[in-house]
């Protein structure tokens, strides 16, 4: 699943050709309107494809930006604004090309579901190759409550005492640190990639109950997290599997991981061991982390 660092470089490429254009037509693949014809779940949530395109087509996309896993298209028609939400899921991403042909990835080529025709002739387009992303159409953030709820972007100056006070919540205080900085609501942005490599530079077993932490710890670990967020930018994302920039070519992180899906440990050369966490995959050092 793209995270932080990978939706990053993707809002990055594209922003520079599509703010400030016009979105004149909006089309769906097939298995979008199939989907919707027949009340299954589509990447497009909770609007009608018709109302849809009502409310995109025309609107000039007036800034991008992203928050969290999200990238966020505020669009507006004279007084009418809206905002476009998505999420790239699983193996989701955009791409600004003059056809879709274009698009390099052959199974991002093939998956697309949506097509965002823009004034100056070029195609915003919206690839899932999984479909666990998702698009949304609102008037306001308050008519999708959960993005409201996400932590401050980790980057900012009140992140860090914003994840301090998490661990005076109750829910949090006998869950393993992992799950609990997988929680968008007390850090925004870190997935199961960064969250492994965090832990390990932070000398924390994944499995650790939060209340085991000392003040030192954990704030030790919050600094690593955000360090590996910004490596992860740096080095363009983790490209492991399906992830892309905008362009198509690859991002190079996976190149500097030490735990994630690695067999051996690159600093006391022990086998690296996996655990389920939260239903996710953890990868750590039972030797270097305690």
């Amino acid at each position: 699943m793209p995270e932080l660092p990978e939706v990053e470089h993707v809002k990055r490429g594209i922003e520079p050709y599509v703010k400030n254009e016009k979105i004149k037509k909006v089309a769906f693949a097939n298995n979008v309107i199939e989907g919707k014809n027949n009340h299954r779940e589509t990447i497009i949530k909770e609007i009608e494809l018709d109302t849809f395109k009502s409310l995109t087509e025309g609107y000039v996309i007036k800034d991008v930006f992203r928050r969290s896993k999200y990238i966020i298209f505020y669009i507006d028609k004279g007084n009418d604004q809206r905002i476009l939400i998505s999420h790239l899921g699983m193996a989701g991403g955009f791409f600004v090309v003059n056809q879709l042909e274009d698009i390099d990835v052959v199974n991002y080529r093939k998956h697309w579901q949506v097509i965002f025709e823009l004034e100056n002739n070029q195609k915003l387009i919206y690839s899932d190759i999984r479909r666990f992303g998702e698009i949304r159409n609102v008037a306001a953030f308050e008519s999708y409550p959960s993005i409201l709820e996400i932590a401050p972007e980790p980057f900012d100056e009140e992140a860090f005492s914003h994840y301090l006070s998490c661990f005076n919540i109750r829910k949090y205080v006998n869950k393993p640190i992992k799950q609990v900085i997988l929680d968008h609501r007390v850090i925004a942005g870190a997935g199961n990639i960064y969250a492994c490599e965090a832990l390990f530079r932070a000398g924390i077993r994944p499995d650790r109950n939060t209340h085991t932490l000392s003040n030192q710890e954990k704030e030790m670990l919050f600094y690593y997290v955000r360090e590996v967020l910004e490596e992860g930018i740096k080095y363009g994302g983790t490209s492991i599997s399906n992830y892309r920039h905008a362009d198509g070519k690859a991002g190079e992180m996976q190149l500097h991981l030490n735990v994630y899906k690695q067999k051996i440990c690159k600093v006391c050369g022990h086998e690296i061991e996996t655990k389920v966490i939260a239903s996710r995959n953890s990868h750590f050092c039972p030797i270097c982390q305690k």
